[in-house]
């Protein structure tokens, strides 16, 4: 599915051709289940090292910010680890954090020259942030940033499972310019 500068596409993130993809991470950055750990074991070693010096540094990342380091051995050449909200009922602030999330590791995008860009659902696995309302805060706000920056050419949204697939196929079939 494709939509000007938005694709959508049902597959494994540590596999696309882009030039960085968008890694799900805790805030330790030492990897961890889901895509962050997926991403940690495609890309190999150097990812972990350069996470490591990161943390040396700043003492991780914070929820809503993100970092960049080298892809390793998958096809991307950067990895943007960002740190998305746990869910509560109370929210308090979750859905700022999740746009956060998704706004920042554009801006880090865009400062690296990026111009091909992969997201997975950022929270909605074991952060348990519920899918349709991740969507729709991460259909708007990417799109809200290519509106405002024309740098990026390509965003990505990867679903690795058929629900979130379905989700997003929805929300952005209602969009003023729907996918086919």
């Amino acid at each position: 599915m494709k939509n000007g500068k938005i694709e959508l596409v049902n597959g494994d993130i540590t596999t696309m051709r882009v030039d960085a993809i968008i890694n799900a991470a805790n805030s330790s950055l030492l990897g961890g289940g889901g895509v962050d750990g997926a991403i940690h074991r495609a890309g190999g070693k150097a990812i972990l090292d350069e996470c490591i010096q990161i943390r040396n540094k700043q003492g991780g990342c914070k929820v809503g910010e993100a970092v960049i380091t080298t892809a390793g051995s998958m096809p991307a050449k950067y990895v943007i680890h960002t740190v998305g909200p746990v869910w509560s009922q109370s929210k308090s602030g979750a859905d700022q954090l999740l746009a956060n999330a998704y706004r920042n590791s554009l801006k880090l995008a865009v400062e690296n020259g990026v111009k091909t860009i992969a997201f997975p659902n950022i929270s909605t696995g074991i952060y348990h942030f519920p899918k349709e309302e991740a969507a729709q805060i991460a259909i708007s706000t990417v799109e809200d940033f290519l509106a405002q920056h024309g740098q990026v050419e390509k965003v990505i949204f990867v679903c690795f499972d058929e629900e979130n697939h379905m989700i997003y196929r929805n929300l952005l079939s209602r969009r003023p310019f729907p996918i086919q």
